[in-house]
């Protein structure tokens, strides 16, 4: 499978339900190499759809012959990484002349991995974050992300771990000058 036959498209608000399932999904079959069950638990907790992505319109689903390969977004909002019951979110707005865009929720069906969805994903968000007046995109990785996000251009600034679901799980925050 090739990058151009992968369509990808704004996600809407009917079609939450799948993309939590496909969340769920990669969360669990993506992380196994890098993390307990035990921390893969709390991940669940601390990752997740924000559907103020969706609201916004800056989250995208990829699908091929209509099977979801993956989805992911970006934001103008402050809020660096989590889902609706992270704790923590601020849906402050960024000023693209200081701030960073920020790349967020980025899952592949395991079914798609290493098949350009991510990448895919990620272009569509530079791009969109570009013509917002954004010169610089930040993320927070896991390590199942590392190499994708070091691929596209992405350095690590500072590791870390986030324990708010229960158990600390290893995570990094990565910049690119857009």
């Amino acid at each position: 499978m090739t990058a151009h036959q992968l369509q990808i498209r704004t996600a809407r608000l009917d079609e939450l339900a799948a993309l939590h399932a496909l969340m769920d999904l990669a969360i669990d079959e993506l992380l196994k190499p890098f993390l307990s069950e035990a921390e893969i638990a709390s991940s669940r907790t601390i990752m997740g759809l924000d559907t103020q992505l969706v609201e916004d319109g800056t989250y995208f689903v990829v699908e091929q012959n209509g099977a979801l390969a993956g989805c992911g977004g970006w934001s103008r909002r402050a809020t660096m990484y989590g889902g609706d019951v992270s704790p923590g979110r601020d849906p402050a707005v960024l000023d693209p002349a200081k701030d960073a865009a920020r790349v967020r929720a980025m899952y592949t069906h395991p079914d798609f991995v290493r098949r350009g969805v991510g990448r895919l994903i990620l272009a569509t968000c530079e791009e969109a974050a570009r013509a917002e007046g954004f010169t610089r995109a930040e993320l927070v990785s896991t390590m199942a992300g590392l190499p994708l996000y070091r691929a596209c251009g992405y350095q690590v600034v500072e590791r870390f771990s986030d324990d708010r679901g229960g158990m600390p799980v290893p995570l990094a925050r990565m910049v690119k000058v857009l």
